[in-house]
């Protein structure tokens, strides 16, 4: 997958939920608002939840997930090292499949570190 992927696989994430935000709008205010009430600075950061929810995306294999937690924790002012530490405690805990997952993870932070 090239960084032109990464981008097109963030781009169905916002084409998703514009088009359940106009047929489910109750459901997905409900999540948005659920989505920043948890990821607000509390007894955790913005930065260690979102290394957080990128280790879950890539132990569960979601491709999108890995996409947009890594870009949203460096925006949180996470290091590369940092992504790909979070990526072996998934590996450590989901087994081989996740180390697979670090692909996208790499290919994710290369983008994202050049913008």
């Amino acid at each position: 997958m090239e960084n032109g992927d990464v981008e097109v696989k963030l781009k169905e994430i916002e084409e998703l939920l514009e088009r359940l935000g106009k047929e489910h709008p109750k459901e997905i205010s409900a999540f948005s608002r659920f989505l920043r009430e948890t990821l607000d600075n509390k007894a955790l950061t913005t930065r260690e939840k979102e290394l957080i929810a990128l280790a879950l995306g890539i132990a569960a294999g979601c491709e999108w997930c890995i996409y947009l937690h890594t870009q949203k924790a460096l925006e949180a002012g996470a290091k590369p090292e940092e992504l790909i530490e979070a990526g072996l405690v998934a590996v450590l805990m989901a087994g081989g499949p996740a180390l697979m997952h670090l692909i996208p993870l790499v290919k994710a932070i290369e983008k994202f570190k050049k913008e």
